[in-house]
């Protein structure tokens, strides 16, 4: 254990200070490339209430029940720390050529679920992205594990990145997935209005039968899945007005079937289908931003969707974001955003504590000079969710701040 965790603040200790020295710095090797680029976060927070996916940096709707009192606690925190690999390959077939990406964070945990006095400040190294690109220019394929096309628009905050406002929490849905994905531009590079698609074929994903009741939970823990692929089509429409505004509309569709018993089990009515369809703009006018994405869906707690809940849910939720730079360094920004899923299906598919609407207030005053950002941002959130009767709720309110430091590399 002792060498693992000294292993790890080892290799920690080496990508930063990479990551500080090369900045997006580029290495030929051939007919090659290779570029690094990322960033460095940290956010002093204070928080009246745990939070779900934890708290700081990925903070996105309180723990049920309320605190009452002694509830004000704080941290720092350094997780969404990111570091990229960007490959650049040859042509290797007429016009196509190859390349590939590799993407890390920190959000895989504070090195073990023992209690230590050190765990916090050892955060482990999270693999997000990983593909293969293969392409000629206006056709691209990749293959590895990419975003899905649900995950869409994102709001700007310097507290939340890799878990940003609202993810799974209040409209904004999407996860990353291995898989298939080809990518597809029906326009010129020059023309005013842009139109693009992406369609992917992913891995299933599902939360797996219960391991402490059942041995069929194996394949969801080793890489394999009992559930069929998932399917999405994603068509991008933009293009600029003027000298300094753009515009970006979208619209995705998704279908999926999952196999709720898991591998050499079958049960009555193990057959899950999901699906969702989402529609997202953003709008850039000058130093006025607005943006935006709605989703309506069926049984997609694999994408994020009904405030992460899987069973056979239904749920709408959305969110927007209004942010203006009112002077070249100066900006405020202001989110809501809200997840509503089906009382009677939560209560169906979850019972006790589960969470049948969340609601998400932030504002953020921020401080932006080239690659250096410093923000001080307000986060209010309000869950609620069923009681041991599955018709009675409860409210429960968590309140945030925190302030942060962004430097992009």
């Amino acid at each position: 254990m002792r060498s693992m965790v000294r292993s790890t603040v080892v290799a920690v200790c080496a990508v930063l200070w990479a990551a500080t020295a090369l900045a997006q710095f580029t290495i030929p090797m051939g007919s090659s490339s290779l570029t690094f680029k990322g960033f460095i976060s940290a956010t002093a927070f204070g928080q009246d209430q745990s939070f779900t996916f934890g708290n700081g940096q990925n903070a996105e709707f309180p723990v049920p029940g309320q605190c009452r009192v002694d509830c004000w606690f704080g941290g720092g925190d350094i997780r969404n720390t990111r570091l990229t690999m960007v490959f650049d390959g040859p042509k290797v077939l007429g016009d196509w050529k190859v390349g590939g990406t590799i993407e890390m964070d920190f959000f895989g945990g504070f090195g073990s679920s023992t209690n230590s006095a050190f765990i916090e400040e050892q955060p482990v190294p999270r693999l997000r992205l990983a593909f293969i690109d293969f392409g000629n220019g206006s056709t691209t394929v990749r293959i590895g594990q990419q975003w899905s096309p649900l995950f869409g628009n994102t709001a700007v905050s310097l507290a939340h990145i890799a878990f940003p406002l609202g993810y799974g929490a209040a409209g904004d849905i999407g996860w990353r997935f291995p898989g298939i994905f080809v990518y597809q531009n029906f326009t010129a590079k020059d023309a005013p209005v842009k139109l693009d698609a992406v369609f992917a074929v992913m891995d299933g994903s599902w939360n797996g039968p219960a391991c402490d009741t059942t041995t069929n939970c194996v394949n969801y823990l080793t890489a394999g899945n009992a559930t069929w692929p998932q399917f999405e089509a994603r068509f991008n429409l933009g293009g600029k007005i003027g000298s300094d505004s753009t515009w970006s509309t979208y619209i995705v569709g998704h279908i999926d079937e999952k196999d709720t018993s898991g591998v050499g089990s079958s049960t009555p009515n193990d057959r899950l289908e999901g699906s969702a369809v989402e529609i997202g703009a953003k709008f850039q006018f000058g130093p006025v931003l607005l943006q935006g994405n709605g989703y309506t869906g069926h049984s997609i707690g694999q994408q994020f969707g009904a405030i992460t809940q899987f069973g056979k849910i239904q749920s709408t939720g959305g969110w927007v974001q209004l942010g203006f730079d009112f002077t070249k360094n100066w900006g405020v920004y202001a989110f809501w955003g809200e997840d509503d899923p089906k009382n009677s299906d939560v209560a169906a598919a979850v019972g006790n504590n589960g969470r049948v609407l969340n609601t998400m207030y932030a504002g953020m005053l921020r401080w932006k000079a080239g690659p250096l950002a410093f923000g001080l941002e307000y986060m209010f959130d309000r869950l609620t969710s069923l009681l041991p009767d599955k018709v009675t709720t409860r409210t429960t309110i968590g309140h945030q701040l925190a302030l942060s430091g962004l430097y992009n590399f």
